[in-house]
């Protein structure tokens, strides 16, 4: 009978070595934050208060920023905590919650992505009847199955770490929690813990990064029938900023991945700032690159600093 010590609360860790420079690393992560922060606010203040952005695609793209900020307030606390007041501590609930919302937001930005391949594949496909295809009623059913998806199928093995009693290190190599690193730390049997999120990663995140492609490689066969080149330009133009979006999700979580798997020999600092660059890179680009290649976008930010300049 393992004894059961679930009181002990974990220790989290900013940069090894590094301890006495964390005032300084911070200053960094204050304005990635709050850039993060002030994009995707941007973003869902201009579709909310626009009617021209009432639209499946800027929906969607709300959608995203606002999954982005959640991965944000979800581990900046913890992050800021360690880094600039070393305070290391976190409880073994509090730990599990943070872990659960950072793995079922992962999923969610991936089957959003997914989504947001499908409405272009829609309208460009099949631009007349794109409205009646993306109903309100269907729009609302998508975002509950992908909410549904990502928030549900990773309860399973958080629910298990409750279970589990914690006998060994308490200490996480992350200012933050992940799953795969507090199940190595109960001393019980994990395989399940171990297995289920393969299983998962497979059917929702890698299968998505399939998905979509294919749904890119439809879309030019497509776009090449459209008479006028100034349409077929303005076509592609409109899948530009998702492609990137899309490749700067993937590649970052391949690139974590990777380093996970076969990074053994790679410095511990090199793994920490390859999971800030996942959790961190993609929510920091994403507004800039859909203000920089949407035009409707460009036009809101515009209005709304000149209301803020000279008011109505």
């Amino acid at each position: 009978m393992w004894p059961n010590i679930s009181a002990v609360p974990f220790l989290l860790t900013g940069f090894p070595g590094l301890e006495s420079a964390h005032h300084w690393i911070s200053i960094p992560f204050f304005a990635v934050y709050f850039s993060v922060l002030l994009g995707n606010g941007t973003l869902l203040y201009l579709i909310k208060d626009d009617h021209r952005l009432h639209e499946p695609m800027y929906y969607f793209l709300a959608m995203l920023a606002g999954t982005d900020l959640l991965v944000t307030l979800t581990t900046m606390p913890t992050v800021i905590g360690v880094l600039w007041l070393n305070h290391r501590e976190i409880n073994q609930g509090a730990c599990f919650l943070q872990a659960y919302f950072i793995h079922s937001l992962s999923i969610v930005e991936s089957d959003i992505l997914l989504a947001m391949a499908y409405d272009r594949f829609i309208a460009i496909r099949n631009p007349l009847r794109y409205t009646s295809i993306l109903t309100n009623i269907r729009l609302v059913k998508l975002v509950v199955g992908v909410f549904m998806r990502g928030f549900i199928s990773i309860m399973p093995v958080i629910i298990h770490l409750f279970s589990f009693p914690y006998c060994y290190s308490h200490i996480l190599s992350h200012a933050f929690c992940l799953h795969q690193e507090i199940m190595k730390l109960a001393c019980a049997d994990i395989t399940f813990n171990r297995l289920y999120p393969v299983i998962l990663v497979s059917l929702t995140i890698f299968l998505d990064s399939l998905i979509i492609p294919f749904s890119y490689i439809l879309i030019p066969k497509t776009v090449m029938g459209i008479a006028s080149g100034e349409e077929r330009a303005k076509a592609l133009n409109t899948c530009i900023s998702h492609i990137v979006c899309v490749l700067i999700f993937y590649v970052t979580v391949i690139g974590l991945s990777f380093i996970h798997r076969f990074g053994k020999n790679v410095p511990q600092v090199v793994h920490i700032i390859m999971s800030y660059v996942y959790f961190l890179f993609p929510p920091l680009m994403n507004p800039l690159i859909y203000s920089i290649k949407t035009k409707q976008i460009q036009y809101g930010i515009l209005r709304l600093l000149f209301k803020h300049w000279f008011g109505n």
